[in-house]
């Protein structure tokens, strides 16, 4: 990749990650504002509402309470992801987006941690159904850096699928 190349794609990167990591944080500034922590607001009933979770966990709340590790780990991962991004399609539209959507998502929920007027991440988003029996059946809470996370890892898996797929079906060379 040339310098010029290499500069534009970063450009994007950054551009992208910028873009998720303010989209983010703004979100959970208006939940702060609009809600008490563990204050829920149904938007439609039996289906989705708005709440204001703190989440010391990672994903599914799975590491509760392990809030100090998980900051370490997600900067250890967004250095990880810059120092072999070429190794993530960087050089592919595609995967520039991917890498934004990642960096922004992870610095978005790593604030949240590092925060010492917070010290958890803000989760706002849930979808769920009523059961007959009056309780609630639903998909953990999350919020725009966890979808653009989500968003991101699956981007990159499907350009490396179609790498692979795309490897595959190539004629050898000689044929």
């Amino acid at each position: 990749m040339s310098a010029d190349n290499l500069i534009a794609a970063n450009r994007r990167i950054a551009s992208v990650g910028g873009a998720i990591f303010l989209a983010d944080q703004l979100t959970k500034l208006l939940v702060l504002r609009l809600l008490g922590p563990s204050e829920e607001r149904a938007v439609i009933d039996g289906f989705f509402k708005f709440v204001h979770w703190q989440n010391t966990g990672a994903a599914f709340s799975m590491f509760h309470q392990k809030n100090g590790v998980l900051a370490v780990v997600s900067a250890v991962a967004m250095t990880a992801l810059w120092v072999f991004r070429r190794h993530f399609e960087a050089h592919r539209p595609t995967g520039q987006v991917a890498l934004g959507l990642l960096f922004g998502g992870i610095a978005g929920n790593l604030l949240d941690r590092l925060l010492p007027s917070r010290q958890h991440v803000i989760d706002f988003i849930r979808f769920y159904l009523e059961s007959r029996g009056g309780g609630e059946i639903g998909f953990p809470a999350f919020n725009v850096a966890d979808t653009a996370i989500c968003t991101g890892v699956g981007l990159l898996i499907l350009l490396s699928w179609r790498m692979e797929t795309g490897a595959r079906s190539a004629p050898a060379p000689g044929r």
